[in-house]
């Protein structure tokens, strides 16, 4: 298959060099390989994660596209950078902890050669918790364009790690904005409201590394406060209404100040498919 690509990184402060490596390893393993990886220094990055980038880039300098910023921008504005970067119409993006099937460029490119009108595809994703063979749970999405447009009413219809879109859409819609909690959300929501085609293939082409801390961290007022805020921000596209907004921040509410131990459950029970039984 013979089909140019762009992979979207962005790397801060707190990224592990270890997690980075296996999340390149999985890049670089695949059975269709991009012919460019941007990657996006969010502000200063740390010596260990930065040797690591050194040597991916020392193997194959034209490979890569590294896109410096002075300081620490957040997620959201990074990428915005990084889409304008990218040199190719189709991106996949990728967090750099996470880990690729070593197929799954190759079976979302096949979606878009097989059905042209496609501006964004995903897929369900495996979570774990220090090595893939440690399943925790399973975040499954729609599958039909329809159905995604309905789910992303009260909740995100993609994985934002698993995506491939046409940059053409992302900058019709307006590009990623600043939305602490929500970037990829209010992403989806402006490409929907601008046209865009969407699909989920119905498998599991990325490993997400969660792990319970991830859990634990989604909890708190003030994790409460920009949830809020980043939902009454898609209130104002009038994509959803208010009995969908209002509806989402009350269970969010309750989520956010369970106990630790029950959000967990919570979690893991009620929004995500516990890890299959052997």
């Amino acid at each position: 298959m013979q089909r140019n690509f762009s992979v979207l990184m962005s790397l801060y402060i707190k990224e592990k060099a270890e997690y980075f490596k296996q999340c390149m390893d999985s890049v670089l393993n695949n059975t269709v390989l991009p012919n460019e990886i941007v990657i996006v220094l969010d502000g200063p990055i740390s010596e260990d994660v930065m040797d690591v980038l050194n040597q991916y880039v020392s193997m194959n300098k034209e490979l890569y596209n590294i896109i410096p910023l002075e300081k620490n921008v957040g997620l959201g504005l990074a990428l915005r950078e990084g889409i304008l970067h990218c040199n190719n119409e189709l991106i996949a993006r990728m967090d750099t902890d996470d880990i690729c099937r070593n197929d799954r460029f190759e079976l979302q490119l096949k979606e878009f050669q097989k059905n042209q009108d496609i501006d964004i595809c995903g897929c369900h994703i495996i979570e774990f918790e220090d090595n893939i063979n440690n399943e925790i749970s399973r975040r499954i999405v729609p599958i039909r364009h329809e159905d995604i447009l309905k789910y992303q009413r009260q909740r995100s219809a993609f994985n934002h790690m698993t995506v491939m879109y046409k940059k053409s859409s992302v900058i019709k819609a307006g590009n990623y904005e600043n939305c602490p909690l929500m970037e990829d959300d209010m992403l989806w929501v402006r490409m929907i409201i601008s046209g865009a085609k969407c699909l989920n293939i119905d498998d599991y082409l990325v490993y997400a590394r969660t792990g319970y801390s991830m859990i634990e961290r989604r909890g708190g007022w003030d994790y409460f406060k920009k949830y809020k805020n980043g939902r009454k921000l898609i209130l104002r596209t009038k994509y959803i209404n208010f009995f969908d907004y209002f509806k989402s921040i009350v269970v969010q509410f309750c989520v956010s100040l369970m106990p630790k131990k029950m959000r967990k459950i919570f979690f893991i029970k009620q929004l995500r498919k516990p890890k299959k039984s052997n």
